[in-house]
């Protein structure tokens, strides 16, 4: 218990890619982002999010032990695949300190924003840098405040 306590004021972000399984309906999508949202409520978690219906990109942030804990399931979650870390950094404060998971979904009024990070047309996370995922992140965020 020691461990998990000290790591406790310990802050990190970590983002990461993966596939939707082709099964993933809106429904179920609408079902992961309730049930992360009061998941990462409930540990310390905070976040953004973003989906198309064929990729996740998410920044994560909180104790380290709980985003160690949230990796594992994350991995283990049958619902997508391929998962990347594009990185993990240690954080001096939250980014998204108000949501335990805000989400922005690809839309006409954010295309530029995804097109301005993007390496093609197609929003693809798997080719951006970590330094294009974390100002996309916040770019989606900034534009939802």
């Amino acid at each position: 218990m020691t461990s998990v306590i000290a790591d406790a004021h310990i802050l990190m972000s970590m983002t990461y890619a993966s596939r939707a399984n082709p099964d993933v309906s809106a429904k179920d999508f609408h079902e992961i982002l309730k049930q992360a949202q009061i998941n990462n409520a409930a540990n310390g978690i905070t976040g953004m999010l973003t989906f198309n219906k064929d990729y996740f990109l998410q920044t994560v942030e909180g104790p380290r032990a709980q985003i160690n804990r949230l990796l594992y399931s994350l991995i283990a979650d049958q619902r997508h695949h391929d998962l990347q870390i594009i990185e993990t950094r240690e954080l001096n404060h939250r980014a998204w300190a108000e949501w335990s998971m805000n989400y922005a979904s690809p839309t006409e009024k954010n295309t530029a924003i995804y097109l301005k990070y993007s390496t093609t047309v197609d929003f693809n996370p798997y080719l951006l840098s970590a330094a294009s995922a974390h100002d996309l992140m916040n770019a989606l965020s900034d534009q939802q405040d």
